[in-house]
């Protein structure tokens, strides 16, 4: 739901643009995303990793900050995040194909991958840009790459 509205460079080999509405993107095909759910990446990997630590900061915006929503989605094409809310209050769960993530108020992460620490990265760095809205955002698309920057094309914002 949304688009990206790209031009056509004069020598047709690439086209730039901005995100012109609530642009989601899909999992890359071959990824097993898609496939797989949040307890079947659990079960194969197994139980939790590590040390459990604290939730750095509050996760509603996680349920209701689309801009947020779709930085992350920019920085971590693979991974699905889900939220709800139960008795213990809002909860987030992530996962990959083969690493797992459960926040509520304590961290629990399994996998080859830490995707809550992932996470926390690149929400730390969506907040020291000034949390750009999803307007700020745009898409290249080249003959053997396509990416999104933030800010200008070619920035060095990119993903």
């Amino acid at each position: 739901m949304g688009h990206v509205a790209l031009d056509v460079a004069d020598d047709g080999r690439s086209a730039t643009g901005w995100i012109q509405g609530l642009a989601q993107f899909m999992p890359a095909r071959g990824s097993g995303c898609a496939r797989v759910s949040y307890q079947q990446v659990r079960a194969a990997a197994g139980g939790a990793v590590g040390a459990v630590r604290p939730v750095s900061r509050r996760l509603e915006p996680l349920r209701d900050d689309i801009h947020l929503r779709f930085a992350l989605r920019v920085a971590l094409p693979d991974v699905q995040i889900t939220t709800a809310e139960d008795d213990d209050g809002l909860n987030a769960w992530l996962h990959d194909a083969s690493s797992w993530a459960a926040l509520s108020t304590v961290v629990h992460q399994g996998g080859p991958r830490r995707l809550a620490d992932e996470l926390d990265r690149v929400w730390e760095r969506w907040l020291g840009d000034g949390s750009p809205s999803l307007y700020d955002y745009g898409m290249t698309v080249e003959p053997h790459r396509q990416y999104v920057w933030c800010g200008r094309p070619g920035s060095a914002a990119g993903w």
